[in-house]
Formats: structure tokens, C-alpha cells, sequence
């Protein structure tokens, strides 16, 4: 669905603005905000992402990783910042589209507070187990939980996350009781399962592919809809047997709300070039991330429909603490 909404070229930039409008923005080192911790998908792709902005602004952009509760932390450090176009953030599904409407007492409304500026990426989720788990494959997991109910743990970045709904609407659609362990970011979480602390993980795949390569953990399933390429033998969730469990998490640039029409425009003009680029679309695809630019309008609408599914999946899986 994201690929019909969305394009990787120049012309998904917004109209162009004046020269002279453009010439007095940056004047100085911009902040971009990573809402997890380092070494996740969401910090490397604002090191990509910031590292072409950087060389085409001719700015220095400095990645500031504020990590917890599930991404809120770094949201909430945007949206509190001064609108001048200086602090800007990474933000994924979890803190802008999952956690507000899982009732969890948030500071912001992304449909209020937050200015978006263009979508960058988006990634499938991944099923991994520790090799202690004993199953093959997804089938086999879902016989040993059900025949064991709440003797698997499955790790997450955090409570509303991308990962942690994933393993709510596998838990759901499977029909088993697995136990959900949360963390303050994917990297702690990964930590824990490659030391066989945990049992499960829903991840992005490029965190977890060296493991899986080494043998300390293995891949189930791509919670996408078709395989990944840089794992073609591993199944799609559906393959494996859960159809409707799959979990696509988006990736984009955002800036607090008030902040100039001519700064969003500029910003993502920069970032649709950026996303033309080769080496920039060769390094997010190595990541397992589709590029994709948008307008900021097309990416405050993504926002809005996500926020509208997450809803309904939250409320049919009786997720949160409403439930």
C-alpha cells in the first residue's frame, strides 16, 4: 500500500520556492532527533538520511539519539522544540501512528504537534527466534506455544512500538499466549535474545541479519508482503501460515509544528533529491528499507490512515491497557 502513495523521486518534492526565500536557511548546525537507541534501523536511517542532508545544506546535522518509552521521549523533544527548522527528528509508526491511540497518556498529538516533512523509508518486520526455541519454522513455533502458553517470551523496543504490536497481532491471529518483555530500544532487546534471555523478537531485518548468518538466531518470517532480498529463502508471514499478521513500519523527517512552510519545503525538496541518489537508496536497501519520498501533505495523511488502522487492529486484538 505504501508503494502506491508514494514515490522515490525529485517530482514528489513540493513546488519550488524562491532563491532568495531559500538562501537564509540553515545558518547553522541542525539537530536531527533518532527517537531509539543506536544501532537500530531508526538511528541508521537518520545517519543516511542526515549525512546526505549535510553534504547537500552544506550544514553540519549532528544525530541526537533520544531513546525510551517506545519513541515518545524523542517525539515529544521535537515537538517541544523552537520551530526554526534546526531540530528535526526521525520518526517511525510506533510513537506517531501506533501510540496515540493506545491510550497511554501521550504530551503530543502528531495530527496537532507535529509538521511533517517527507517520508524516507519503509521496512517489513522480521520474526527471529534464539536457537533454543525448538521449531523450524513458524508452524512449529505456534504448535510448542500452544502446547506451552506463556512459557515464550517475545522482546520488544518498547510498549506501542511497531514491534511490539507485531507480536500482539501474531499472538492474536496464531491464537497463543506468549509473554511480551519490553525494552527501552531494539538494540537492548536484541542483546537479550542473542543471549537467550528472551525467546522471540519482532525486528527490522538488518539488525538482526548478521546473527542470523553467524547462527545465533533464526529468521521465521518477514512480516511483509513479499520475501526480503537480502534473505530470499526466508517465507512472508503469510507463507509461514498467519496471513494478516504482516507489520510494514515507515520512517520519515519531521519538524515541530509552526515551522515555516518555506523550511518544509526546502527540507523536502533536499530530501527527495537526496532519495535519487544511488548511494543513498543503495544504503537503505542494503538496511532492508525501501526509499520513498513524499509530499508532507501525502505524509500527514499516512499518519492520519495509520492511526486509523493501528485503532482498529488495537481494538480487534484487545491490545493495551484498555483491555
Amino acid at each position: 500500500m505504501l508503494a502506491t502513495l508514494f514515490v522515490t523521486s525529485i517530482n514528489a518534492a513540493s513546488p519550488e520556492i524562491s532563491n532568495a526565500s531559500t538562501q537564509r536557511y540553515p545558518q547553522k548546525t541542525i539537530h536531527l532527533i533518532a527517537v531509539y537507541t543506536p544501532g537500530g534501523l531508526v538511528d541508521l536511517v537518520a545517519r543516511i538520511i542526515g549525512t546526505a542532508l549535510a553534504e547537500q545544506l552544506a550544514t553540519p546535522v549532528i544525530i541526537d539519539n533520544k531513546a525510551g518509552a517506545g519513541g515518545r521521549i524523542g517525539i515529544e523533544a521535537v515537538v517541544k522544540a523552537p520551530p526554526d527548522g534546526y531540530t528535526l527528528g526521525l520518526g517511525t509508526t510506533g510513537p506517531l501512528a501506533i501510540e496515540p491511540v493506545l491510550d497511554l497518556g501521550l504530551a503530543y498529538d502528531p495530527r496537532r504537534d507535529v509538521a511533517p516533512i517527507s517520508l524516507i523509508a519503509s521496512a517489513p518486520q522480521t520474526l527471529v527466534a534464539h536457537p533454543s526455541v525448538p521449531a523450524a519454522n513458524v508452524r512449529e513455533l505456534i504448535a510448542y506455544a500452544q502446547a506451552n502458553p506463556g512459557m515464550l517470551n517475545y522482546a520488544s523496543p518498547g510498549v506501542g512500538t511497531t514491534g511490539h504490536l507485531a507480536g500482539e497481532l501474531f499472538k492474536s491471529l496464531a491464537e497463543i499466549d506468549i509473554v511480551h518483555v519490553p525494552y527501552k530500544g531494539n538494540q537492548e532487546a536484541l542483546k537479550d535474545l542473542v543471549a537467550g534471555r528472551v525467546q522471540l523478537l519482532f525486528s527490522p531485518l538488518a539488525t538482526v541479519l548478521p546473527f542470523a548468518k553467524s547462527g545465533k538466531l533464526r529468521v521465521f518470517a518477514v512480516a511483509g508482503y513479499e520475501r526480503s532480498a537480502l534473505l530470499p529463502e526466508v517465507p512472508t508471514i503469510a507463507e509461514a501460515g498467519v496471513p494478516g499478521a504482516e507489520v510494514v513500519a515507515w520512517y520519515g523527517l519531521i519538524a515541530p509544528r509552526g515551522t515555516s512552510a518555506v523550511v518544509i519545503a526546502r527540507l523536502n525538496s533536499e530530501v527527495a533529491s537526496a532519495l535519487a541518489r544511488s548511494d543513498v537508496r543503495t544504503h537503505l536497501q542494503q538496511l532492508g528499507a525501501e526509499p520513498m519520498s513524499s509530499t508532507s501533505e501525502a505524509f500527514a495523511d499516512l499518519i492520519r490512515d495509520e492511526m486509523l488502522k493501528w485503532r482498529a487492529i488495537i481494538v480487534r486484538a484487545r491490545i493495551g491497557p484498555n483491555f
